[in-house]
């Protein structure tokens, strides 16, 4: 109720003031996704959908589904990527995953300014656009731009230093829902591979 309260402000508020109202507003969510990476030697671009849950600050759920599974949790401390065809986990501390990341607009504390320089784009394709440029220029994207309608997330589009655009459209997004804490809890699977810079606390692996 929050989340469409705050939308109808923010209809005639520029893209800025609709990011700043959507962080504000949801702490929580859940929903689905299309991801579309385009590289900018020309190839074929790679598709995938999967789900996603989320819970302010670091605890997150981001599952590919198609056209190869993958699951990301973050606990809040770790963030666990799971490759289930190798059966390799990798994990890494939550700040140093998500940083000046796009992941941090969505599973970040909420503080926006202070990893991003935000600046109101215009208005495209029925959506208003927001720019989101990193302060340190040691992460690994150029640039974000973030789509809202009505105060609602719709869209992402990353550039990346390599040339590579990544198109994130958020074709189902349920603010602020009740999460099972147990989502945002991860165990490696027998016999999975772990590697990554906190190892030595990973909880033992059943």
């Amino acid at each position: 109720m929050a989340l469409f309260i705050a939308g109808g402000m923010a209809s005639a508020a520029d893209a800025v003031v609709q990011l700043r109202q959507f962080v504000a507003a949801t702490r929580s969510a859940e929903g689905e996704f299309e991801q579309v990476v385009a590289a900018k030697s020309g190839r074929k671009p790679q598709q995938s959908v999967g789900h996603f849950a989320f819970s302010r600050p670091g605890k997150f759920r981001w599952e590919y589904e198609k056209p190869y599974p993958q699951l990301l949790v973050g606990d809040g401390q770790r963030m666990w990527t799971w490759d289930r065809d190798l059966n390799q986990v990798t994990v890494r501390h939550i700040g140093d995953a998500l940083g000046a990341t796009p992941a941090a607009i969505l599973f970040g504390s909420g503080s926006l300014d202070e990893n991003f320089v935000l600046s109101d784009v215009g208005s495209s394709g029925g959506l208003d656009w927001v720019e989101a440029r990193p302060k340190r220029a040691e992460g690994a994207f150029e640039s974000l731009r973030i789509g809202l309608a009505s105060g609602e997330l719709k869209r992402m589009e990353m550039k990346d230093n390599f040339g590579q655009t990544t198109q994130l459209n958020f074709t189902r997004l349920h603010p602020n829902p009740p999460l099972d804490a147990a989502r945002f809890r991860f165990i490696a699977p027998a016999g999975a591979d772990v590697i990554g810079d906190m190892v030595d606390s990973v909880p033992a692996v059943r």
